[in-house]
């Protein structure tokens, strides 16, 4: 797994666990005391991208994939405007359509394709239904609900994990300082040799060291695509207008593995 860290100043969520990382408009992740080093003015510039920002739209980065932050955001910002139902369309067919077009404007901004061309639509747009946004805010799309819900989860993820970091940074500090204690205590008072009271502390400590759970170790990643990356080096990457229309690589791995184990508890016998 890559470690998630600030792209200036290069620290590190492994090497401190306690790091902010702070994501704003733009997608990138910068860590606290550099937001605050950058943006001493109230604005600045994105060293990764050099988009101007406002140091007052920073936000705790909750996903591990800025990218993913990104497109939530995005996704948020325009589902507030773009908040009609099924209901309000007379047929499923121009619902279906107005759906597409709403995954095309977030596709665009997301991923910097004719962005002033996207946001002037947007705009437009909120000027010729501006009564209809004003009433549909008052009701949560399934869309709002849902990433609302993701967030939360995330958030709790990100909550319990820290807490794991912590317990698990102290077991190993007071280990460490219970094998020190250990190991002068039979120097001093043992009648073995050095060598071999050494070797038998650094064993001990291997086999400890097995047995312990890696800090940053962990089964499931925000995007959940990490997590059967190899997996996806023997699939073929999705194209542009593939990712459009909602297909991911991750989904042709998922379909060949479900195919691979599906008749695993299939008995003939009991048909």
């Amino acid at each position: 797994m890559d470690d998630q860290g600030c792209p200036r100043c290069k620290t590190t969520k492994y090497r401190n666990p306690s790091l902010k990382l702070l994501v704003n408009v733009c997608g990138h992740s910068l860590c606290e005391t550099c937001v605050e080093a950058l943006f001493v003015k109230g604005s600045g510039i994105c060293p990764e991208c050099g988009t101007a920002l406002r140091k007052n739209n920073f936000r705790v980065q909750l996903f591990e994939d800025p990218f993913i932050e990104k497109e939530i955001e995005v996704r948020r910002k325009i589902l507030k405007d773009y908040n009609k139902k099924e209901e309000d369309f007379k047929t499923l067919e121009e619902y279906n359509d107005y759906i597409e077009m709403i995954e095309t404007l977030i596709f665009n901004i997301v991923n910097n394709i004719d962005v002033d061309e996207t946001r002037q639509m947007i705009e437009q747009y909120k000027r010729e239904n501006k009564d209809q946004i004003n009433k549909g805010r008052n009701k949560k799309s399934k869309d709002e609900e849902y990433l609302e819900c993701l967030i939360e989860q995330e958030k709790e993820e990100s909550s319990l994990k820290r807490k794991f970091i912590v317990e698990e940074e102290q077991r190993e500090k007071d280990s460490k300082k219970k094998h020190k204690e250990a190991l002068l205590d039979e120097l001093m008072f043992s009648d073995r040799s050095a060598l071999d009271i050494l070797n038998e502390h650094k064993t001990d400590i291997d086999k400890e060291n097995e047995l312990r759970v890696p800090v940053m170790a962990t089964t499931k990643f925000s995007t959940g695509i990490k997590l059967m990356g190899k997996y996806l080096r023997h699939i073929r990457s999705a194209s542009d207008e593939e990712k459009g229309g909602g297909f991911e690589s991750k989904l042709a791995c998922m379909r060949a593995l479900l195919d691979a184990v599906n008749g695993l508890f299939y008995l003939p016998d009991q048909v």
